[in-house]
């Protein structure tokens, strides 16, 4: 992975991803996601070398810089949150690569992505409470906005937000799911039994493993 061409390919093969040129100077070649068009990957020469700039989390950020001298405080960007990568031969493509990966993967993030993500991995035949798809999404204290981001989601095919419930086991309005009773109907689908609007946390709720 020597050629812009070739970083630039890599850039396009994570989802959702495109290429632009915002400054009107084809030396400046960016990697944007599509949903948010936040540029993850900047590609540019200078100094005779091909130079990336990449977002990069804090806690890996200084290992890079201490990993490789090729590997450098984001130029032109806020270097807290950036490094440049001057692509110089003396980097595996595998770590390129996965500093590429990282940049990407910092700018999709967002709360409602964690919480889709925590719904996910509520297993048929359970239900989850807001605090715990809360919990499984990184930050306890928003348990508001999961309900915010449970209300706005488009694919319940694959978001299964009917299986979420208050602290004491207790349905969503019938605005949520489309109707009156839907919820429930799409429980008791799953073999989880409603009683007057709630399910008994005991006997369905879905258990967290509690980690050090």
């Amino acid at each position: 992975m020597k050629t812009r061409e070739e970083i630039l390919a890599y850039g396009l093969s994570l989802p959702d991803t495109y290429q632009e040129a915002p400054f009107h100077d084809q030396n400046w070649q960016l990697v944007r996601v599509r949903e948010s068009k936040k540029a993850f990957l900047w590609t540019y020469m200078r100094n005779g070398f091909l130079n990336l700039n990449v977002k990069a989390d804090p806690q890996w950020r200084d290992f890079w810089r201490s990993a490789y001298p090729a590997v450098i405080p984001g130029y032109h960007q806020n270097k807290e949150h950036w490094n440049t990568i001057i692509v110089d031969g003396t980097i595996p493509d595998k770590d390129i690569c996965r500093m590429i990966a990282e940049s990407y993967e910092l700018v999709t993030d967002s709360p409602t992505r964690r919480i889709y993500e925590a719904v996910k991995k509520i297993p048929k035949g359970q239900v989850a409470t807001y605090g715990q798809v809360a919990e499984l999404a990184g930050n306890k204290r928003m348990s508001r906005a999961v309900g915010n981001a449970l209300h706005k989601n488009k694919d319940s095919e694959n978001i299964p937000c009917y299986r979420v419930v208050n602290a004491k086991g207790g349905l969503s309005g019938a605005f949520a799911f489309g109707g009156e009773n839907e919820q429930a109907r799409r429980l008791m689908a799953d073999g989880i039994e409603v009683v007057d609007g709630k399910v008994d946390l005991k006997r369905f709720g879905m258990k967290i493993e509690k980690t050090d």
